[in-house]
């Protein structure tokens, strides 16, 4: 089967869905999007708008609402923030397809998610981000330096399967890397987001621009960030990419005066918004619980001081 041929069903209709649907199908791709609610009347009345070079464009896409055990895919992406990862799964338990990709930024482990849909299990980690206002998409595709789609087997191997999912971003022209240890690399970028949004999202509440700018607040991710890359790696998880590992090794002071440059930054603003902030914050507190309840299994006490 070539690659153009594959059928795949992205489950989810949010930016990292509507990113990578838009890429697929310009590539040629038979794409099926599932949505809900009013985003599927959005995409059946409007299809999928996007914004591109100064101007809204919008491509038809097949949508659908409700997906029946024998409709099966070469590929479904599960789109979904790590809080929805588990109800989306068990969704598509039924499902006959054979690959499940799960497209989402942050997981501490796959254990749950092994036991809902098995070894169809493939885990990703999506090179992309966004927003979604009024119903347009504005999506972002970093250079391949800074951020790929990347993917592997839970055991490290390189499977067919993964070989072929490789063709797929190939067709797509979207850059990608095929990644040893996917419960590593995605538990290091967790702990990444955790130390970084948790600061900006301090006891449910968003904290002020004006604050978010402070030496202060730079220096707390950057304590939070140390303690949490120190305490996964006592618990004898490889800090992946390996590149992180620098962060433990500069002075407080060049990671506070980064921090302090990213807090400036439009990501930053976005991500305080209230609606982005609310979603944000609801994952952020799972994973913190999660994490936090492997490093007990591993009798690690997390002691983050300011």
């Amino acid at each position: 089967m070539s690659v153009k041929q594959n059928r795949v069903l992205i489950f989810g209709a949010g930016v990292i869905g509507s990113a990578y649907a838009i890429k697929f199908i310009e590539a040629g791709i038979d794409v099926t999007l599932f949505a809900s609610s009013n985003r599927f009347t959005t995409l059946k009345e409007n299809g999928l708008q996007y914004y591109e070079k100064g101007a809204v464009k919008s491509v038809k896409v097949n949508v659908i609402d409700t997906l029946e055990n024998d409709d099966v895919y070469d590929y479904i992406f599960v789109t979904v923030r790590y809080d929805r990862s588990e109800s989306a799964l068990s969704a598509l338990k039924g499902n006959q397809s054979h690959n499940i990709v799960t497209m989402i930024s942050n997981s501490i482990g796959f254990s749950s998610w092994l036991d809902i849909v098995g070894d169809r299990l493939l885990p990703a980690f999506p090179g992309a981000g966004g927003q979604i206002k009024d119903g347009v998409l504005y999506a972002r595709f970093p250079p391949k330096v800074l951020v790929a789609t990347v993917f592997g087997e839970i055991n490290g191997s390189v499977t067919e399967r993964a070989e072929n999912l490789a063709k797929l971003f190939e067709t797509a022209k979207l850059p990608y890397a095929i990644n040893k240890d996917m419960k590593a690399y995605l538990i290091t970028h967790s702990v990444s987001d955790i130390a970084m949004l948790s600061v900006l999202h301090s006891e449910n509440k968003i904290i002020d621009e004006k604050t978010a700018k402070t030496r202060k607040t730079a220096h707390k991710i950057t304590i939070t960030l140390k303690t949490y890359l120190k305490a996964i790696q006592k618990a004898g998880i490889t800090i992946n990419p390996s590149a992180l590992k620098i962060m433990l090794k500069f002075p407080d002071l060049i990671l506070d005066l980064f921090f302090m440059i990213w807090l400036r930054t439009k990501m930053v603003k976005d991500m305080m918004l209230p609606d982005y902030a609310s979603s944000a914050n609801n994952e952020i507190v799972r994973l913190n619980n999660d994490l936090l309840k492997l490093l007990n299994q591993n009798n690690i006490d997390l002691g983050i001081y300011e």
